[in-house]
């Protein structure tokens, strides 16, 4: 099997994992090349337990092939980070239903592969603006994605970076104190609210086994579609 032949079938598979109805979405999983992104192999590639653990087993070998499997795939296992499971990824990305033209917001890229899938999605005419704050994964991030014209890879706190005008939103990450930038960037958007100010809430990470969370966020953003990854949001007494 070639590697493009390898590319579709994985494709596939994560169209069947994550019951996906939109075919752009799974024909960027098909075009955009995963090895670029995950670092030179063997890769630790990691399968989800029922109890909500990761069990990582090292690919026999360096050929790129290997990472076209509906697996994590460890990225620092000292820090635990890894590139995520892509059913999981496209289940958010399809929740987003973005389209060619379309501004994104991706918090959180790490090293930039989904960040490449929804840059095809929203294809040459939109946009996809990122932040990654570990500076090492922003550093290859920039580098992955240089062939992405449309996308730009900010090295720094998501909280920071305003992103101007956006249709959505993908958040990777987790924060305790959300604060005002990224809700002032969103004029234009189609709108879904913003608390005052002296509202005040925490964002947690959702416990594991506790599935993901799909809901909008009106009281954070005034993005039109917004979606937290396994985040949850608790407001405090």
């Amino acid at each position: 099997m070639t590697l493009e032949e390898c590319r579709r079938f994985f494709a596939e598979e994560v169209r069947f994992a994550a019951a996906l109805p939109s075919s752009p979405l799974v024909d960027a999983f098909a075009h955009v090349p995963r090895e670029q992104f995950v670092g030179p192999g063997p890769w630790q590639l990691g399968t989800i337990t029922g109890m909500g653990g990761v069990v990582y087993t090292t690919s026999e070998d360096a050929d790129p092939r290997r990472v076209y499997h509906n697996a994590l795939i460890s990225l620092d296992p000292d820090r635990g980070l890894n590139n995520g499971q892509p059913s999981a990824l496209a289940n958010w990305i399809n929740a987003l239903e973005l389209k060619p033209g379309e501004r994104v917001f991706h918090l959180g890229c790490g090293v930039g592969y989904y960040t490449a899938i929804m840059a095809e999605i929203v294809g040459p005419t939109g946009e996809v603006v990122a932040s990654e704050v570990h500076s090492e994964l922003a550093a290859r991030s920039k580098e992955n994605l240089s062939s992405w014209k449309n996308v730009t890879v900010h090295a720094q706190d998501g909280i920071d970076v305003d992103p101007g005008p956006c249709h959505a939103m993908l958040i990777n990450a987790g924060v305790t104190h959300p604060q005002t930038p990224l809700a002032r960037s969103a004029t234009g958007a189609r709108p879904a609210g913003f608390a005052p100010d002296d509202r005040a809430w925490d964002v947690r990470r959702r416990p594991r086994g506790h599935g993901q969370d799909r809901s909008p966020a009106p009281h954070l953003f005034r993005f039109g579609r917004v979606l937290h990854c396994n985040l949850f949001l608790h407001q405090r007494a």
